[in-house]
């Protein structure tokens, strides 16, 4: 290797915005949901249970994190793949995979209906029975959530949740056991990523690895597999070391 080469600065490695989704998220489109305290965020806790910390956070983040959360409240660390400090309990691992739109056939449909506060009860009770992933009472707040209905009840929707500079996550897919095998998931997902589109945005999505039948209907819709990642959840301990002041809640 020549002196040059030796001597000629490396280039830093810039980390991807949807590396970590969640802290774009919450610093950027959604910065008005953002609860804080010091350099951890997250949203309040009938929007999201997600949370989002530095890409290597600190002995203060884990210690402000513990505050923010308080003693003993299982907390979501989507996304994180490395250790937890000493007094930690992790309480649920699994691995996940990221998705991001390669070609999807996006359009919109004519049964797909907007879905609003009004719809929340109706929602809820449908995430109750097919438990898509956490959907709470203003998860709604987050996006655009469309719905079909069959003699007026919701058997089927699909909606947008983290959405990083540049992209829209399609979350809360979902169709009632009574109603599979129709189609619906895939409709509604087209027709949700046409309008993040429309936005100038892509469509992306999270899927556990395990879950090989959504694996496959998101690839069949032209969503290709980008990295694995990491449904991580964790219990601080009882008494948590304290962080850095609290900053105000925007």
């Amino acid at each position: 290797m020549s002196a040059e080469a030796v001597a000629r600065p490396q280039a830093p490695v810039v980390a991807h915005v949807l590396d970590n989704p969640a802290l774009a998220y919450l610093t950027g489109p959604h910065a008005h949901f953002a609860e804080r305290r010091g350099r951890v965020l997250r949203y309040p806790l009938d929007v999201s249970p997600w949370l989002a910390m530095p890409d290597v956070p600190d002995a203060d983040d884990w210690a402000d994190l513990a505050a923010l959360a308080g003693p003993g409240t299982e907390v979501p660390l989507s996304g994180y793949a490395g250790e937890v400090p000493d007094g930690w309990e992790v309480t649920f691992r699994s691995e996940g995979v990221q998705l991001v739109d390669d070609g999807v056939a996006a359009a919109p449909d004519p049964e797909a209906v907007p879905l609003g506060p009004r719809d929340v009860p109706e929602m809820l009770d449908l995430v109750r029975r097919t438990r898509p992933g956490p959907f709470l009472a203003r998860t709604v707040e987050l996006g655009t959530y469309l719905g079909i209905r069959r003699e007026g009840v919701l058997v089927a929707m699909a909606g947008e949740r983290l959405r990083p500079p540049g992209w829209t996550e399609i979350s809360a897919v979902c169709t009632d056991p009574g109603h599979r095998g129709e189609g619906l998931a895939a409709r509604l997902i087209r027709a949700v990523a046409h309008g993040v589109r429309e936005r100038g945005e892509t469509p992306f999505l999270h899927a556990s690895a395990r879950n090989t039948n959504a694996l496959r209907l998101y690839e069949s819709l032209g969503f290709r597999q980008r990295r694995r990642t990491a449904f991580l959840a964790a219990r601080p301990p009882e008494r948590p070391a304290g962080g850095r002041t609290a900053a105000p809640v925007s």
